[in-house]
């Protein structure tokens, strides 16, 4: 009984390769769980890409990151972890320590509390970008860079926001760093036409920090499939579920399928709502939700079935039509980024 990924390995790894060799000094990023791939198997495959750095979003990933995969060395490479050190994370603390790792540097007092306790870290120091999420301010550069002292700087990083215009904004804020120090630029979410025009400005090496376009690009490559476990047939007003609920005029056959929510099923953040349209489908999500009517990210015949009710940790119950049979296999619409499946199977 799973939810298991299909991975088409051919179109998968070209696009890979071509993401790579389309961003001169590309840092592959794995974080979480892996884009649902797992970090392992990521690891494995930036190996064999021969890419010498990967970057992790917190220091208890590094270590996920190296370990043998089905018979695969974990990587072997340096790892950048992405999520800045705070003096209260021993975990973080402990991985100054390790040449092959880069720490992530936000604050002025934070580079001069490693400076004084771990002497010849590789520290990456974080710009405050219009995230407004981590990073120091352009008034602080010098005082950073004065602050590392022993550190060895590899580099500058400026974490931009995924929509809208930000050259400018990267432009400025990777002058006046380049004023305090000279080091490697890393950005995130700039355009590819951005990139090189970014790239053309300075005279120092940039490096890309990629994660969704490089492991999920190749959409058609990836299909997520449920099982179906049991059919029932059920009358009308007849109750079902954990929650008792009655089923509908229209629902007559009630299937249980595997994947629930701890593969992630249904399981997603809140929109953004950029547009209208995005506005106007989460409106409609919750009146139908209001009313018991979710849609569920299982299909078939190409059609969205409902849940019966919300999902199970390891299985849901969903309404279906008469075609479908005890092990038949639904398409199911994952996030990528919250979806944990029991297998992968890269074909």
């Amino acid at each position: 009984m799973s939810l298991v990924l299909h991975v088409d390995a051919g179109p998968w790894r070209a696009h890979q390769d071509l993401v790579v060799s389309g961003h001169q000094g590309i840092v592959p990023v794995a974080k979480g769980n892996g884009y649902g791939f797992g970090l392992g198997r990521l690891a494995a495959e930036a190996t064999r890409m021969g890419l010498d750095l990967m970057a992790v979003g917190t220091a208890e990933e590094v270590p996920a990151l190296r370990a043998a995969v089905a018979g695969q060395p974990g990587f072997q490479g340096d790892v950048v972890v992405l999520t800045p050190w705070r003096p209260d994370d021993p975990v973080a603390d402990q991985m100054l320590h390790d040449p092959q790792v880069i720490t992530t540097l936000s604050r002025v007092a934070d580079v001069a509390a490693v400076a004084r306790a771990h002497p010849g870290a590789r520290v990456i120091l974080e710009v405050l970008t219009s995230m407004s999420r981590y990073g120091m301010r352009p008034d602080e550069f010098a005082e950073a860079v004065a602050a590392a002292g022993p550190l060895e700087i590899v580099g500058w990083t400026i974490h931009l926001p995924m929509i809208g215009e930000h050259l400018g904004e990267a432009t400025d804020l990777a002058t006046a760093a380049l004023a305090a120090h000279r080091a490697p630029l890393w950005v995130s979410h700039l355009s590819a036409g951005d990139l090189d025009r970014f790239r053309r400005t300075f005279d120092v090496p940039v490096r890309p920090r990629i994660g969704t376009e490089l492991w999920l690009g190749a959409h058609d490559a990836l299909h997520y499939r449920a099982s179906v476990q049991d059919v029932h047939d059920v009358a009308p007003s007849e109750r079902v579920g954990y929650w008792q609920r009655r089923a509908g005029r229209r629902h007559h056959r009630l299937a249980i399928v595997s994947g629930g929510t701890a593969n992630g099923v249904a399981m997603q953040a809140p929109t953004a709502a950029a547009n209208a349209r995005q506005i106007a489908q989460t409106v409609a999500n919750g009146v139908m939700e209001a009313g018991r009517m979710a849609l569920s990210p299982y299909s078939a015949g190409g059609h969205k079935l409902f849940f019966a009710e919300p999902p199970h940790m390891q299985a849901s119950l969903l309404w279906v039509p008469g075609s479908v049979r005890i092990g038949d296999e639904l398409e199911v619409t994952m996030r990528a980024t919250t979806a944990t499946p029991d297998r992968i199977i890269v074909e």
